[in-house]
């Protein structure tokens, strides 16, 4: 606990002491504590716990986190808060800890469950919630006893996130009352959840089936955590792929560093005005931020050449969405984007490339991606001509609509763009080369679209006509 803050140790110290406190009572004389009930709870929640840490790392946490809050949840409906507060303690010590400082944290886990369930505990008793789980040849008293249970529930985490932004202003000093309200509304619902299904337990528990038919509960809670995290692992690897062939293509192009990310949001902007479900907006913005990736082929030297293009290398350049394509089709996630990766230069006239597709033969991912890419082209700044502010680049697209774009594309990102606007970070300069002294001509209207604190670029080029959409030669 070295590296700890001084006040976050005394917070732990005191939170420490105060589980201990907690579970004294567990162990007076005349206690009415069930043993067997408790050890059995204990295990079980060791076991949960011992099976996390054994998960693959990388991932958003344990496997077996959402399954140990059952258990817990058990413990504070079956048994007193002492020894519902043993129960917590004991399985959180065995939890896996992901960052340092891992003593601190162990212990902090650890008296934090067991404070928690504690005070779930009590305010199941206080309601009588014991009174309705039956058992006994007693039949269970439904549906009063949800209210006793959602009572634990609320209790189990209010409690949790105060303690939470107790350690937080200790540690980041950040206000107690702000935690709170961040967390509170996120961990209710979940624990809601669980709280019915600790319920559940505690009824088979104390019905004539006994403990064992608590299993028929906790599998398959156990391993719908599991699947639900083996699937936030697969979102997390899908990240990281597409973050590295992005970062591939930003090192190589140095001139479109940044546009990538710039038009997957674009390419969302449009899919969400075009009302397209969450699944398929994901993918937009996959294809939005992979669209390039076919420069990886393209040699260097044709990428960065500071002139203009010949034919020949014009042709190198026109066979990037054939590499990007070849480069992606073996990613199974990545589904229709891989149709806008070959696609996004098509023209809706058929006078595109790589194949010349025209009008609803071309992919509405690729429709979308081209305007996408066509609008960031237009209001990035490059080392070979200056940004158009994001009125004048709208009035290009719309002037080209129906010859290279799809019309209904540019209707959804000039509406949405009306409606959220295009910030200056998004129209960021994309190269980062050191460029030549330049002073402004443009009047400050003209200039609108762009970064005030843009790098000048050189005076040869400041004069040069703006280019427009079919003519940006780095596209």
């Amino acid at each position: 606990m070295s590296g700890t803050p001084a006040a976050a140790r005394a917070c732990i110290l005191a939170a420490v002491l105060c589980a201990i406190w907690c579970t004294l009572p567990a162990f007076a004389p005349d206690a009415p504590v069930p043993w067997g009930t408790a050890v059995l709870l204990a295990a079980l929640g060791l076991g949960c716990e011992a099976a996390g840490r054994r998960s693959p790392s990388g991932g958003p946490g344990p496997v077996a986190a959402g399954a140990f809050l059952p258990v817990l949840l058990t413990a504070a409906f079956l048994l007193p808060p002492a020894a519902a507060a043993l129960v917590a303690g004991s399985g959180s010590l065995a939890g896996r800890v992901q960052q340092p400082p891992s003593a601190a944290r162990r212990m902090w886990g650890a008296a934090q469950l067991a404070l928690t369930c504690a005070a779930a505990s009590w305010a199941y008793a206080f309601l009588g919630g014991p009174a309705t789980l039956g058992g006994g040849g007693a039949a269970p008293d439904f549906p009063r006893a949800l209210l006793p249970a959602c009572a634990a529930a609320l209790a189990f985490s209010l409690v949790l996130t105060v303690l939470d932004g107790l350690v937080l202003a200790a540690a980041e000093r950040r206000p107690v009352h702000r935690s709170v309200n961040a967390l509170l509304p996120l961990a209710l619902g979940p624990h809601l959840v669980h709280a019915l299904a600790g319920l559940m337990t505690a009824l088979l528990w104390r019905s004539p089936y006994g403990p064992l038919s608590a299993l028929l509960v906790l599998l398959p809670m156990y391993l719908s955590c599991w699947v639900f995290a083996q699937y936030h692992r697969e979102q997390a690897a899908h990240r990281a792929t597409i973050r590295a062939l992005v970062h591939a293509v930003d090192i190589k192009d140095t001139y479109t560093r940044g546009h990538s990310e710039r038009v997957g949001r674009a390419s969302v902007l449009i899919a969400r005005e075009l009302g397209m479900d969450d699944r398929r907006v994901e993918g937009l913005r996959f294809a939005g931020i992979l669209h390039d990736i076919g420069k990886l082929g393209v040699p260097t030297r044709v990428l960065r050449k500071d002139g203009p293009l010949t034919p020949g290398e014009r042709r190198i350049m026109e066979l990037h969405p054939e590499y990007g394509h070849e480069i992606v089709r073996g990613i199974g996630f990545l589904d229709e984007a891989r149709d806008a990766i070959l696609h996004h230069h098509e023209r809706l006239d058929g006078s595109g490339y790589p194949y010349g597709l025209s009008g609803s033969r071309i992919p509405e991912f690729a429709r979308v991606v081209a305007v996408a890419d066509a609008f960031d082209a237009m209001t990035s700044t490059r080392s070979y001509r200056r940004a158009r502010p994001v009125s004048a680049a709208l009035a290009e697209l719309k002037r080209c609509a129906g010859s290279q774009f799809d019309p209904r594309m540019v209707g959804a990102l000039d509406r949405a763009l009306s409606r959220h606007g295009w910030s200056a970070a998004d129209t960021a300069v994309t190269a980062d080369e050191p460029r030549e002294p330049y002073v402004s001509r443009e009047p400050s209207g003209a200039a609108a679209g762009l970064r005030q604190d843009a790098p000048p670029i050189p005076r040869a080029r400041s004069a040069a006509p703006l280019s427009g959409p079919s003519r940006d030669r780095r596209r």
